[in-house]
Formats: C-alpha cells, structure tokens, sequence
C-alpha cells in the first residue's frame, strides 16, 4: 500500500471530529478552538522496549500507545481533547497492520471523546509510536501538578496495582492456566487511562497527582520530590489486582514489589486534604484506596514490602 493510499484508508477508519476541531486530518496542520489553558504532553512506544511484536497484536500497540500519553492528561485533571501521531514503520509492518493499529486507537479515541486530529507516518528500522495529546482546562486552579502536597494531606490511589506486572510476567511464561493469567495479560496489553477520576480528583481538591506508568515506587518519589515533602506508603494497603499473588508466587516474586515496581498500571496516585477525602470517593467513580500520608520533610518512606525498592528507569 502506497503512503497516500494509507493515509487515506487511516483517515476512513477514523471517526469524525470532535466540536472543538476546525480542520485535522488531510491538512498540513491542525485547527482547533482553544479554552483558556491548554495541557499538552507526548509519549512514545517503541518495539523491544515497551512491546515485542510477538507478544502484541498491531491492535494492542494502537491501544496501549494512545492510552499511555492520555494518562497524562488524567494525572493533570485536563479534558482530553486531541492526539496526534506518529507511525515509525519498518518492513514487513504493512498496511494491514497499520490499519490494525490505526482502527484500535480510532475506538479508544471514540470512547473516551478525543479526536485523533492529525499525524506522520514515516519508514524506519523498528516500530515506533509517538502520540502527542492535548487536553482543555477552564481555570489553572483545575489543573494538578506534582508540586502541591503538603504534610497532613493522605495518600491515595484509583483502582488496583500490578496488574501490569503481572500480566507481563505471565507474557514471558509465567503463571500459565492459572484462571487470572489470560485477564491480567490483557490488562498489560490495553491499560485504561483514568481521565474521569482525574478531572474528579481535581474538582475534590486533589493538592498533587501522578500516573502510575513507572511504578508506585518511583513516582511517589516524583511527587515527594516536587512537593518538598515526605510520603510514607503502607504497601501492605496497596489494592492488588485480582491474580497478582498467584502469578508473583508462580514466578518466584513479591506480589508488593510487582505492584511497587512494575509500572504501567495507569492508576492515579495523589495526595488529598482529609477532609475532601469524603467528597472525592463518592465522585472519582473508580475505588479509592488511602496508601499513607504527607509528613514534613523529603523523600519516601515504604513500609510492609520487601527490602529497597525503586520504580522502573528509561536511561
């Protein structure tokens, strides 16, 4: 297929504009209405580091590449609005399965309002996903950085932790036939960002957050660090996943050090006033967990796990 034609069938598998879009795919550039404040963050995938083909359907790439920059959005309590891409495809890595992925983003995108609005394909040695996304926030006030915890206020998270972990362990040949394996593979492959929670947490009064894309140890770190202050996280708090101890024990692991160092949950982990706590379980519309609290001081203080335990590192 000729780059033109696949462009063209790209722009078929996509699904209309969102109201905000002037002009997207099929121009040199996009046009959109802005809001007041604009949240714009990037994310690449890249074959061997964050996939392998062997194990990742061209649909599961698609999926996992969109929903890892979104999660930047959730952890700033932004509107998504749009996602450009970037397709870096080598050999062998046609049309067929560039659609594949291509349709895959398209139905993430669909269901959760973003317009994927622009983008470049280019041939290359691997494969390689590059998304910048932009979300929308009406005042600054709603928007959450790492810098805002303050001694006193809990320790939170959305949802459940090491799943991914687990699910990459059982990619690698762990756990096989156990009943959790086949659910927490998938939940490996296609991670679901938590805009909603994000934008609630915010609207709640969520002082910092993150998303968990490297581990609960390594970004509460981030959120230590930037804040000026100390958290100290009870892993024996930590929600697991459903499997996770099964497939920790099949590997010969700690199920804590999988959900502390695993990354690539995509929960939100932020720190809250106690007494706005009430308020963001009953909005976040995804369980709350309280891990710990914000005390004076720096660093990071994890309990009830084993031994020294760090996030995952790029470089």
């Amino acid at each position: 297929m000729s780059e033109l034609a696949l462009i063209s069938a790209i722009r078929q598998a996509l699904a209309e504009p969102g109201e905000h879009v002037v002009r997207w795919v099929g121009d040199d550039a996009a046009v959109v209405r802005s809001r007041p404040f604009a949240v714009t963050s990037i994310d690449t995938v890249v074959d061997g580091v964050h996939f392998t083909l062997d194990s990742h359907s061209p649909a599961d790439i698609g999926h996992k590449a969109l929903a890892a920059a979104l999660s930047d959005l959730a952890a700033m309590g932004a509107q998504a609005g749009e996602a450009y891409v970037s397709l870096a495809l080598p050999e062998g890595f046609d049309g067929g399965p560039t659609l594949e992925l291509t349709v895959a983003m398209a139905e993430l995108a669909e269901r959760l309002g973003v317009t994927i609005a622009g983008g470049d394909v280019v041939r290359a040695d691997s494969l390689i996903v590059t998304v910048a996304v932009t979300g929308w926030g009406e005042l600054d006030s709603e928007l959450i950085g790492r810098d805002g915890a303050k001694p006193g206020d809990f320790v939170g998270v959305t949802g459940e932790l090491g799943a991914s972990a687990a699910g990459l362990l059982v990619l690698g040949g762990a756990g096989q036939g156990l009943s959790a394996a086949t659910a927490l593979a998938e939940r490996h492959r296609r991670p679901t960002p938590r805009l909603e929670a994000g934008r609630a947490l915010a609207t709640a009064g969520a002082t910092a957050m993150i998303d968990l894309s490297d581990g609960l140890a390594g970004d509460a770190r981030h959120i230590a660090t930037s804040s000026g202050v100390r958290l100290e996280i009870d892993l024996a708090c930590v929600p697991m996943a459903t499997g996770v101890e099964e497939i920790a024990r099949a590997a010969g692991r700690e199920a804590s050090e999988l959900a502390a160092t695993g990354g690539e949950d995509y929960e939100l982990l932020f720190t809250l006033a106690p007494e706005r706590w009430k308020e963001a379980t009953e909005a976040a519309g995804v369980a709350l967990t309280r891990l710990g609290r914000v005390v004076a001081g720096e660093g990071l203080e994890l309990s009830g796990g084993p031994g020294e335990l760090r996030g995952y590192e790029h470089l």
